[in-house]
C-alpha cells in the first residue's frame, strides 16, 4: 500500500505542469521496484547411471519375465513386478524391478537401456540408477564373481576353513574357524553358494556371485573384533582403515 501511494506521488509530481523538484535522497525511495527473477524452469536432468547402457558380455544371457503380482509385507497394494534373471557360467541371479521401468534389450548390440515412464516423480528417478546398479553387479557376479578380503590384525589371531559333519546345514558345508582371543574358537558356517579359504593364517577370501550376500557375511565374521582405535587391532574388511587415536592418560 505504501509502495501504491509513492509511485502516484511520483506520477502527480511528473505530470504536473507546475516545475515540482524532488531532493535526490528522495528519488530512488518513490522509483518502482524492478521485478523479481523467476525461478529457473529447466527441465528434469537424467540419471547419470541410468541413461547409460548396460553391456552384456559374452557368455552371460539376460532374460526380463512377464508381469506378476506378488504380496508384498510392507503394502497392502498388490503391485505387479517382473523378474529379470542374470545368468551365466558361475551361476543365476533373480532381480524384482518396479512397474514404471523398462529394460530394452537389444540381443543383436548385448547391450540393455533401462527407462521410466515419469522423471518428475522422485522415486522413479531413485530406482532408475539404483535398478541400473543392481543389474550391473549382478552381471558381474554371474561372469567372474565378487570377493572379500578380511584381515585379521592382533597377537594370536588365526582363522581355518574346516568341516562340521553334525552342524553342516546342507552337504558340504564349511565353517570358517576363528581364534581372536575368547576363551572358545568362533564358529561362522558358510553360506550356501559361497566359497572361503584362508591363504594365510591372517587373511580370509569369500568368494561368490552375489555380491550382497559376500560383504553381509565378511560383516558377520568382523563384528567379533570390530577395528579399535588405540592399538589398531580387529578384523578389517578390503582397504578398510581406521585412524589411531592417543593413548588416554590419566
Amino acid at each position: 500500500m505504501l509502495a501504491s501511494s509513492r509511485g502516484k506521488v511520483l506520477e502527480r509530481a511528473v505530470s504536473s505542469s507546475a516545475a515540482v523538484t524532488l531532493p535526490a535522497f528522495l528519488v530512488p525511495a518513490f522509483q518502482t521496484a524492478p521485478p523479481r527473477r523467476q525461478f529457473s524452469s529447466t527441465p528434469y536432468r537424467p540419471s547419470k547411471l541410468g541413461r547409460t547402457p548396460i553391456s552384456i558380455p559374452p557368455g552371460v544371457e539376460l532374460k526380463i519375465g512377464e508381469p506378476r503380482v506378488k504380496k508384498d509385507p510392507t503394502t497392502y497394494l498388490r503391485i505387479p513386478k517382473r523378474t529379470v534373471t542374470v545368468s551365466g557360467p558361475l551361476g543365476k541371479l533373480d532381480l524384482e524391478i518396479p512397474p514404471f521401468l523398462t529394460v530394452n534389450h537389444d540381443e543383436a548390440a548385448r547391450r540393455a537401456v533401462l527407462t521410466i515412464e515419469d522423471r518428475s516423480i522422485k522415486q522413479q528417478m531413485e530406482m532408475w540408477g539404483t535398478t541400473w546398479a543392481y543389474i550391473n553387479r549382478h552381471i558381474l557376479g554371474v561372469s567372474e564373481g565378487h570377493t572379500a578380503i578380511l584381515r585379521l590384525v592382533g597377537v594370536g589371531y588365526r582363522a581355518t576353513v574346516e568341516e562340521r559333519p553334525k552342524k553342516a546345514q546342507y552337504p558340504g558345508q564349511k565353517f570358517v574357524c576363528l581364534k581372536l582371543g575368547f576363551t572358545h574358537p568362533v564358529e561362522e558356517p558358510v553360506p550356501f553358494g559361497m566359497k572361503a579359504s584362508t591363504p594365510q593364517p591372517t587373511r580370509i577370501l569369500l568368494e561368490g556371485i552375489n555380491k550382497e550376500e559376500v560383504m553381509s557375511f565378511a560383516a558377520q565374521i568382523r563384528r567379533w573384533r570390530r577395528p579399535e582405535p588405540y592399538k589398531g587391532k580387529g578384523i578389517f574388511v578390503n582397504d578398510e582403515t581406521i585412524k589411531l587415536k592417543q593413548k588416554k592418560i590419566k
